[in-house]
């Protein structure tokens, strides 16, 4: 009597079949020990992630401490401008020739320190 081989496991000797559960066997442990090394990893993001709300928390306080001192800085910056005397036929020239709104006139003669030569140059680049 002859034997025919094993297909997926039908069919065939003992020996076949116990070959076909060991596969099989060897396969689960393997997702089995997957599966552990993935809950370990995920434990550990886990972990990183309620460390990291420090983080952010911090972070956040930082920004805001420079957001505060830019606004500080800006208004420092434009009481500053205000203090530069500017002539009116100074404003009206530039409106004149650049063709632009009287408060771009003024801001950019006042950051030229009122000289309308530098403020032409700065609005012609």
């Amino acid at each position: 009597m002859s034997e025919e081989p094993a297909v997926n496991g039908v069919g065939g000797t003992d020996e076949q079949t116990e070959n076909v559960d060991d596969v099989n066997a060897k396969k689960t442990v393997k997702y089995d020990s997957g599966a552990a090394d993935l809950e370990k990893v995920t434990d550990y993001a886990e972990e990183k992630e309620v460390i990291s709300t420090d983080d952010i928390s911090g972070a956040m306080t930082i920004i805001g401490d420079r957001r505060l001192k830019e606004a500080a800085d800006k208004i420092a910056k434009e009481k500053e401008l205000q203090k530069v005397s500017i002539k009116k036929s100074d404003v009206e020239l530039i409106i004149r020739e650049m063709e632009i709104s009287k408060t771009l006139a003024e801001r950019t003669l006042r950051e030229c320190h009122g000289d309308v030569v530098k403020a032409l140059v700065a609005l012609t680049n």
